[in-house]
């Protein structure tokens, strides 16, 4: 049995995939993967009942660090969690749809 983190590049990510965005308010703002379902890693602890169960839930942040820790946690607590590699960044310049919650076009912070 590997110990290994289930990690995806973003081209693998699947267009009808359940997204877990773990970065923080201002972050998420400014532009984030349209569908996603936001919960800070700040936040996850207190908020857990907000993370979808079920299909693998591929877990995002900016560059990939907090969301391989979520992803280790949550595979540590029952759920099927896959970390997104390269997270916003890469999604970003991967071209994949993003939106934000201002009047500009959605960036990465």
């Amino acid at each position: 049995m590997s110990d290994a983190l289930p990690e995806v590049d973003i081209d693998q990510v699947p267009a009808d995939a359940v997204l877990l965005d773990v970065r923080e308010n201002d972050e998420w703002q400014a532009g984030h993967a349209p569908g996603a379902v936001h919960v800070p890693m700040t936040e996850l602890a207190d908020r857990l009942d907000d993370v979808p169960e079920g299909d693998p839930v591929y877990v995002i942040c900016r560059s990939g660090g907090r969301s391989a820790r979520v992803t280790a946690y949550l595979n540590g607590n029952g759920w099927d969690a896959v970390n997104v590699r390269g997270g916003m960044g890469s999604w970003a310049a991967a071209g994949r749809p993003m939106v934000g919650d201002g009047d500009g076009d959605p960036i990465v912070l």
